[in-house]
């Protein structure tokens, strides 16, 4: 989901709880703050040496001890009021992929994308996953894609020049 796209998301829907599904039926607890919104620029080189460049939002969501047991979650309407508010001080990339950092004490600390969402009369859930590592270069490297029955080589094997 697009930075734009989940702005939109909230404006439409500003009088719903918003929640967050970290996994599979476990949510952030209501207790959650944003406590930071990142600009991120990546500029990278992958195993095979191509380049890429691009950017992302990242809004980090934090459980409060002190509010442990709190019930009520926090509306649409004060988390578009947050970020309008960081916008105006460093202006988000409407067009960046936006993710959601999380960690509790049984989930370690993660940059989560948006999967999916749900609607109800109540509520927005967005429903975030783990996005998992990948070689980009499996072309170059000679990487043949295998059934998930069987072994599959490494993205850079020893001697092949791509690493």
């Amino acid at each position: 989901m697009k930075t734009a796209e989940f702005l939109s998301l909230l404006q439409q829907h500003q009088d719903k709880s918003l929640l967050f599904e970290y996994a599979p039926n476990q949510l952030v607890g209501a207790n959650y703050h944003i406590t930071e919104v990142k600009n991120i620029t990546i500029d990278s080189v992958d195993c095979g040496a191509g380049t890429d460049f691009w950017k992302e939002t990242i809004v980090q969501l934090w459980e409060s001890p002190k509010e442990i047991g709190k019930r009520d979650y926090m509306s649409t309407y004060k988390a578009l009021g947050i970020l309008n508010k960081v916008n105006k001080i460093k202006p988000m990339v409407s067009d960046a992929e936006i993710k959601f950092e999380y960690s509790n004490a049984d989930f370690h600390t993660a940059q989560l994308f948006v999967d999916d969402y749900a609607l109800d009369e109540k509520k927005l859930l967005l429903k975030l996953s783990v996005e998992k590592t990948d070689c980009k270069a499996k072309e170059t490297c000679g990487v043949v894609e295998k059934q998930a029955a069987t072994e599959q080589e490494p993205c850079c094997a020893p001697g092949s020049g791509c690493c």
